[in-house]
């Protein structure tokens, strides 16, 4: 069964995959002390699906093995954004990673249940309580860094982690990768906000977290160490030694071009709710909500010293949600 399982899905065009049995996962315990400890912030979906991630079978009863699968960030398909001059993380540069990663994976489901139709096959790409670090990690596909991130040494970590649960039994088991962070904390002593200790993220230090989850405004302690990020970062993975041999050039920045950046950010902070909602549809960044671009568009304008801009940030002042965000971005710029 083995060699026409690997036939059917390398034939899909996945090249990266592995197995593993769905049990308990390893790391439940860490994930449960991590959540009491409060590290996840205000993403109290986490806290909420710890017993479907317990229990993979309680919400699928057939299923008994996970097929899991890595799709690397520079294969996401091309989407123009309305921000050029802003840094966005890589994973989220291009279409919704949901809806092109799903497609791949609800086809390979298909082809799956013609060769073996008395089975069921169900996808996951990021959308359902699934410990997909743990599953990947369990079968063969890197390790977990210090960072937090899975780790392949031939690919890094800046890779989309999908998931196939399915009744099949797959008796092969992968080989564990054995952890190559060694003596390095790159990750650790790069990023600005210091959230990282090893193999621990608290959520409420990430700047990935206050620019995408969070449902409030970041602490003014937090906010000049931003380091120009609009949605997302990428400081821990791209200073990581796999990904500098996997991706080398690929990672650099682009320049930032002042004059477009403004006017970029002058029409987050001056459109309507809707406008916005427009803008991002079909992306990733639009996961956020339109308050959420304005409150990261205010930590913008006070790290690149846009006081072109205090005329557009002025009616903010009366916005329930960022009326301080507001005066203190005004006054970073006085």
């Amino acid at each position: 069964m083995v060699s026409d399982l690997k036939e059917i899905i390398e034939t899909a065009g996945f090249d990266h995959y592995g197995w593993a049995r769905l049990e308990r996962p390893r790391t439940l315990e860490y994930y449960k002390t991590w959540i009491s400890k409060g590290m996840h912030g205000d993403m109290e979906y986490l806290d909420r699906h710890i017993p479907l991630k317990e229990n993979p079978q309680g919400t699928f009863p057939r299923a008994s093995t996970a097929i899991v699968f890595t799709k690397s960030y520079t294969e996401l398909p091309p989407k123009d954004l309305p921000l050029d001059n802003v840094q966005i993380a890589m994973y989220a540069q291009g279409q919704d990673y949901h809806i092109w990663f799903q497609q791949q994976l609800d086809s390979l489901c298909a082809k799956l249940k013609t060769k073996y139709p008395d089975h069921d096959f169900v996808a996951f790409t990021d959308s359902k309580p699934v410990m997909e670090r743990d599953l990947a990690y369990r079968a063969g596909l890197g390790w977990i860094g210090k960072n937090t991130c899975l780790i392949n040494e031939k690919r890094g970590s800046l890779f989309f982690i999908g998931e196939i649960y399915t009744s099949l039994s797959i008796e092969a088991t992968m080989d564990i990768a054995p952890d190559r962070c060694g003596t390095c904390t790159r990750c650790i002593d790069v990023c600005p906000t210091q959230a990282l200790t090893p193999r621990v993220l608290n959520a409420t230090k990430c700047i990935s977290y206050w620019t995408i989850e969070a449902k409030t405004i970041p602490p003014e302690s937090l906010r000049k160490k931003f380091d120009g990020w609009y949605f997302g970062c990428d400081i821990c993975q791209t200073v990581c030694p796999w990904n500098q041999k996997a991706l080398g050039t690929k990672l650099n920045h682009k320049d930032v071009d002042r004059a477009a950046l403004v006017n970029e950010i002058r029409e987050i902070l001056e459109s309507s709710d809707a406008s916005i909602k427009r803008l991002f549809t079909g992306t990733p960044l639009e996961r956020a909500k339109p308050w959420a671009h304005k409150r990261n568009a205010l930590i913008l304008v006070s790290h690149h010293r846009l006081n072109e801009l205090s005329d557009s940030i002025r009616p903010l002042l009366a916005h329930e949600k960022l009326k301080e965000l507001a005066g203190w971005a005004l006054s970073t710029l006085n």
